[in-house]
């Protein structure tokens, strides 16, 4: 019966599919009958007592029922639209007719007209006199409500489409496939111990609940069975890293204290710390796999030289990779700068090319101990040694598992720690880091400048302007970020080089602006930061190619145009390339005027600096989506991904994979699609911990 989860849609369903539907249903992940059960709604509709038809504006979306009793093509200036008028089906004494408006959408007037019944989902808003719902989900309906109907009188599943395919027809698979779930054919996965519900009942309750309630705990269960089989795959490819046979890659000790002695400042604890749980890595014969968290300024650098000079004293060779070449630029000159004198050869490795290649390493004819670069390092032609013993990756999220694999492979089984100076919820690190050890730095070195954040509205430059030119005429320098390159009419956004020009007349000849985006050469990108870094550049404009490890501790003041349009996470991230020197500094994030979601958002940073909790904030705010990066992490889509958020169910999938790897170690991993995984791979495990 099991074989009936893997068994192709179109062999299946008794609704027949057309070549358009069955590749819809593809792209959707949706291929066999396990694939459609697992394809949960993204939301669901009361339509067993649908809302009243408003007559004001709201501040949500409303379900409601109606009977379309007029349609129009019209224009405003050279934009044409398509609308109707929608009355309700038995209107009260307040409902008024509803308009639904879609702006270069001409397929839309294809499908309807009067006479014709639909339910919609919509935000209501005054157009004028009108009460309008812009771009409305709509579904045409063509049955009057009764108990055996699949879209009208029950709770609705509303699911996520795309081209091609429409919503009647998905809910009618998903709920044929639900009436033929039984226990026998869809196995449970989570032991008895973890939960009593079923996951034959939960399926059946998350597609069509008997209240909106009950769609919570079935959401909550099916989460919680995604997370333990992800935390069964993270746990075990620990384990496997763990087994294999190292080598250890410490020396005494006496390097390091050389390099310290060489400081003008001692570590903080939080560093003291984690160099210490890493020297206990470096000397095992197992390989280290070790994640550095710390918060924007918290002193990485310092760890990750620490680490490679223990790993050198020892007669191996340490390479860090950095995601862009300023960034590796910068993490050169401070290494030539803290190490040259103690005699340890570092070289530079980036994307540049001659006409015969690569350009030739910055360094002498001998190999060298510390190798820095960009993605270069991965490619062939690329120096690195034989005794390659540890690899460090910054800002890691920004490479994939492979490309960081690959650098791996270039020694003999290294040692591997990355880090990130974007902090990561708890729940994430468990999720996405499971299988690394973890060391945190929660302290910020002493004598760093206080921030203050600002929130304004973009019709303040002027004010801004003016506060720039009294800052650079106390010695200090600032940077000011737009999201863009050049302009878009799509995007109706500022640029940094129509803004470079517009900053230049509007601060005078006495103040000189310089320019920085992705799309200068490597040579000119140099030449700035040059000029930046000596105060022959006061003014930066930029893009966020200054995201991270851009270090000028001149420059005190930062303003960020469109401040709306960015994350929480990667704001902090900008603000971070100030508050780097003794000066007070300035954040001034400038949003779109009249914009009130943004000054809501935007408020958090002003509160906080604490980057664990901006994280914790922007995970609520945007969902994992953007923030959790699956591509990157090597982890499927998650299906649930929202429950991320929440750390007791995280932590309970952790503990209910780890109940099920000691029951039974050599238990083969499931597939992610969790249905598609036939009972005897499970029974033994899940025996063992009910």
């Amino acid at each position: 019966m099991a074989d009936w989860l893997t068994t192709p849609i179109n062999q299946w369903a008794s609704v027949s599919l057309t070549e358009k539907q069955r590749s819809a249903l593809a792209s959707l992940g949706c291929h066999t009958v396990g694939d459609l059960l697992l394809h949960v709604p993204r939301r669901y509709e009361d339509r067993v007592r649908f809302e009243s038809f408003p007559n004001q504006p709201m501040d949500r979306a409303v379900c409601l029922c109606g009977i379309i009793t007029d349609t129009q093509k019209r224009f405003a200036g050279r934009r044409r639209f398509f609308e109707i008028k929608l009355e309700s089906l038995d209107p009260g004494p307040f409902d008024g007719p509803l308009i639904c408006r879609w702006f270069g959408l001409p397929w839309v007037q294809n499908q309807l007209a009067v006479g014709q019944q639909m339910v919609l989902y919509g935000k209501p808003k005054l157009s004028g006199q009108r009460l309008v719902i812009d771009h409305p989900e709509f579904e045409l309906v063509d049955e009057p409500p009764n108990e055996a109907s699949v879209h009208l009188g029950r709770i609705a599943p509303v699911y996520a489409l795309t081209s091609g395919v429409n919503q009647r027809t998905v809910r009618e698979l998903i709920y044929q496939a639900c009436q033929e779930v039984t226990a026998e054919i869809v196995p449970d996965i989570l032991p008895r111990s973890v939960t009593s519900a079923t996951r034959a009942e939960m399926l059946q309750q998350v597609h069509f609940p008997e209240a909106v309630e009950e769609t919570s705990p079935a959401r909550r269960y099916l989460a919680l069975e995604e997370f333990v089989q992800i935390q069964l795959t993270i746990l075990a490819r620990r384990e496997d890293y763990r087994k294999q046979q190292g080598i250890k890659h410490c020396g005494s000790g006496e390097l390091l204290e050389k390099f310290y002695q060489t400081l003008s400042f001692s570590p903080t604890g939080a560093q003291a710390r984690a160099v210490e749980e890493i020297r206990e890595d470096l000397e095992r014969p197992v390989p280290m796999n070790r994640l550095l968290q710390g918060d924007v300024g918290s002193g990485k650098t310092l760890v990750a030289i620490s680490a490679m000079l223990l790993a050198v004293e020892d007669g191996y060779q340490a390479a860090l990779m950095a995601p862009t070449q300023i960034l590796a630029e910068q993490h050169y000159q401070v290494f030539l700068r803290w190490l040259e004198p103690l005699g340890v050869r570092v070289s530079l490795r980036t994307a540049e090319r001659s006409e015969d290649g690569f350009l030739p390493l910055l360094a002498g004819s001998e190999e060298p101990q510390i190798l820095i670069g960009t993605h270069a390092l991965l490619y062939d032609k690329v120096e690195v040694g034989e005794k390659l013993g540890l690899v460090i990756v910054d800002e890691q999220h920004k490479f994939g598992v492979l490309q960081r694999g690959k650098l791996m492979e270039r020694g003999t089984l290294p040692d591997i720690l990355v880090m990130t100076a974007t902090p990561i919820p708890r729940t994430l690190t468990m999720t996405l880091y499971g299988d690394l050890d973890v060391s945190v730095l929660n302290e910020l070195p002493k004598g760093r400048g206080k921030i203050i954040t600002i929130v304004r509205s973009a019709n303040k430059t002027p004010d801004a302007a003016k506060f720039l030119r009294e800052q650079v005429a106390e010695g200090r320098q600032a940077y000011i970020v737009y999201p863009l390159i050049d302009e878009s009419e799509k995007l109706k956004l500022s640029s940094a080089r129509q803004a470079f020009d517009e900053w230049q007349e509007r601060l005078g000849n006495d103040i000189t602006v310089g320019l920085l985006h992705g799309k200068l050469s490597g040579e000119e990108k140099d030449a700035v930061m040059e000029k930046f870094r000596s105060n022959k550049v006061q003014i930066l404009v930029s893009t966020t190619v200054i995201e991270v490890g851009v270090d000028v501790p001149n420059a005190n003041t930062m303003i960020i145009y469109h401040a709306e349009r960015f994350g929480l996470a990667q704001l902090h991230q900008l603000r971070g390339r100030i508050g780097r020197g003794e000066h007070k500094s300035y954040c001034v994030l400038m949003h779109t005027p009249k914009h009130e979601e943004a000054e809501e958002k935007l408020a958090i940073l002003a509160e906080t600096r604490d980057g664990f909790k901006i994280a914790e904030a922007d995970l609520s705010r945007r969902g994992p989506g953007d923030v959790l990066g699956t591509a990157q992490s090597g982890l499927p889509d998650l299906r649930l991904a929202e429950f991320l958020t929440d750390a007791e169910l995280v932590q309970q999938a952790r503990d209910a994979a780890k109940d099920i790897l000691v029951a039974d170690p050599s238990l083969e991993l499931p597939e992610h699609s969790g249905l598609k995984t036939s009972i005897s791979q499970r029974q033994g495990a899940l025996a063992n911990v009910s």
